[in-house]
């Protein structure tokens, strides 16, 4: 049986390589719109597959699971910025709010609560079960950006004017 904690990490892991996937697939349109939105959506991408890949190795670092808390709590405040009153630099103008977009952030906030439970819950000498295989988390992100493109026609129903 599975513990609460290897669910939980596990939770991080997928909800990592969900994020990194999504916003992958969304990175090319964001370059199209500015430089800045672009590196913005790839650092976003860098940052969630160093930490989904780095968590299949060390599945019991308190830094990770922080490193994976703090991306994802920054990915949601970003986007509640960019949709309400855009965010200076990278995208002024306030960011259509879309059923892909919500999704991904109800992701990213499962993976926060499971993250943020584990370092409130850790404990000295925990052994972690074997975390979810980093090939399956690769091909978490790849499906996850294939939806996403599928889903919005490579971006194309995200117009701003």
């Amino acid at each position: 049986m599975i513990s609460r904690v290897d669910l939980e990490r596990d939770l991080v892991i997928v909800t990592c390589a969900i994020s990194a996937g999504i916003h992958a697939a969304l990175a090319p349109e964001h370059f199209r719109e500015s430089t800045a939105a672009g590196v913005g959506f790839l650092v976003a991408v860098i940052s969630l597959a160093v930490v989904a890949a780095a968590l299949t190795r060390r599945p019991d670092s308190g830094f990770l699971l922080a490193a994976a808390g703090t991306t994802l709590a920054g990915l949601i405040g970003s986007y509640v910025l960019a949709a309400t009153i855009g965010l200076p630099l990278l995208h002024p103008d306030p960011e259509p709010i879309t059923g892909l977009a919500l999704v991904t952030k109800a992701f990213e906030a499962a993976g926060l609560i499971a993250a943020a439970d584990m370092l409130a819950r850790r404990r000295p000498g925990w052994v972690p079960a074997l975390p979810i295989p980093l090939m399956l988390t690769v091909l978490v992100a790849l499906f996850s950006a294939l939806v996403a493109l599928a889903v919005t026609n490579g971006h194309q129903a995200h117009v701003h004017q």
